[in-house]
């Protein structure tokens, strides 16, 4: 390790301290323009002595993410490589919520914040976190309504920005030859469009789509898979969300393509659709909105809005780490995702089961889902300057954070993502084999 004279050396330490490590995986610069750590290792750029301020008044996930939306801290080369080191050293690298400071470790970063001149007043928190209350009950209709409105509220030129043409905003489906592309961003980004309809083109094979069939899109979205359903397959299709501009965009989109007429978007609830039974149901990326509490019910509506014999097919993210409570005070559930929870693979297929569907078919995307993300933030990078203005500086590096820190998890496999094909007992039976959506 080598230092130059200045606040990076003691900045380090502290920053150790934090991490649970003896040394930090890093090159750090602080403030001065003075470095500390190993050479060549990625950059984490420390702009202002409110960083650490930051963190001593949140010594955790939070500050340092706190410190990264605001600006004080930047990782300013390559963010995969800095986030990749931060994440897997000390505390950071085991599941679940973080482990508090002990009370001789808060001591010793008291001590470093007083001879770097960072004690202050805990700052504000960026505007960009969630203004939603951290004490009622969870998942009732208006909270869950101004969660969905945190996330995806933000802007639909940002979104379209960041997704593409598709407007997907879930996993992909890459071709074989696209593995092992992860580091390049760029071809993944021209790739995205082509990935974003195989996946909706699998969904519709699944679900066994054929003209004049009726289908529930819980969690529609822009409205890809509703137009993909309803043009390719001729299918009739509900989508609900509960976001306003989701729903303007989708409609709009529907009545560009013609589609006024077999695709109905609706402001709405997936607990409030009264005008069952459906063919077949999609729900793709919504269930992880939906929390582990309210899973039964959730089963049991979409078990009860199927016709005997109709399919659904849920697509949602799974948390692989072992049973661990969700840490309200991280960073994915007070900027990104508020109330929002992951459930294993097993809790789900359970949950399914429990409602009285039968299972036909498990399918695991997970690397997918690293390739896609990887393939948004490549977009949101190239667009930088053009997301800062559609949204906030604040707003695009939540993002840059998030999808960064997530493609991560999915390629280290703490998080994965899995197509459940069910059906309702009844009416026709399932195939014999896959060979009907292979």
């Amino acid at each position: 390790m080598t230092t130059n004279k200045g606040n990076a050396a003691r900045l380090a330490k502290a920053l150790a301290i934090v991490l649970g490590t003896e040394e930090i995986p890093l090159r750090l610069r602080a403030w001065d323009g003075s470095e500390a750590g190993p050479e060549g290792a990625p950059l984490l750029e420390f702009r202002s002595r409110r960083a650490l301020r930051r963190i001593l008044w949140s010594p955790g996930q939070l500050g340092l993410c706190r410190a990264y939306v605001s600006g004080d801290i930047d990782a300013p080369g390559d963010v995969f490589a800095a986030f990749t080191a931060l994440s897997s050293a000390g505390k950071f690298a085991e599941p679940g919520p973080f482990k508090p400071l002990t009370p001789g470790e808060l001591w010793t970063l008291l001590r470093t914040a007083v001879r770097l001149r960072a004690i202050g007043t805990n700052p504000a928190p960026p505007p960009e976190e969630a203004q939603i209350a951290r004490k009622g009950r969870l998942h009732s209709r208006p909270r869950d309504s101004a969660a969905i409105s945190h996330h995806y509220d933000v802007g639909n030129d940002f979104y379209a920005m960041v997704l593409g043409p598709s407007m997907v905003y879930s996993c992909a489906v890459w071709p074989e030859e696209e593995d092992g592309l992860a580091p390049a961003g760029d071809r993944l980004a021209r790739g995205l469009d082509a990935a974003q309809e195989a996946k909706l083109d699998l969904v519709c094979r699944k679900l066994g789509l054929k003209p004049g069939m009726r289908v529930l899109d819980v969690g529609c979205g822009w409205g890809s898979f509703a137009l993909h359903a309803a043009g390719k397959y001729g299918a009739t299709v509900v989508g609900v969300t509960l976001s306003q501009e989701q729903a303007i965009m989708a409609r709009k989109r529907a009545a560009d393509a013609g589609l006024t007429e077999s695709v109905d978007i609706r402001v709405q609830d997936y607990r409030d659709v009264q005008d069952g039974p459906f063919d077949a149901i999609s729900s793709i990326g919504m269930s992880e909105h939906v929390g582990r509490a309210e899973m039964p019910r959730y089963t049991a509506a979409l078990f009860n809005l199927l016709r005997p014999g109709g399919r659904l097919l849920n697509h949602a993210i799974s948390w692989n780490a072992g049973p661990t409570a969700p840490d309200p005070d991280s960073f994915i559930p007070r900027y990104v995702f508020p109330d929002g929870e992951m459930i294993s693979l097993g809790e789900m297929s359970a949950a399914l089961e429990s409602a009285g569907f039968e299972i036909l078919d498990v399918e695991a995307l997970r690397r997918h889902y690293a390739l896609t993300l990887r393939a948004w933030v490549s977009r949101l990078e190239e667009h930088w300057d053009q997301a800062a203005k559609l949204t906030s500086l604040g707003r695009a590096r939540v993002w840059r954070l998030y999808m960064a820190s997530s493609a991560m998890g999915f390629e280290s496999g703490l998080t994965g993502v899995n197509q459940v094909l069910v059906q309702r007992p009844g009416g026709d039976p399932p195939p014999l084999r896959r060979t009907q959506w292979l």
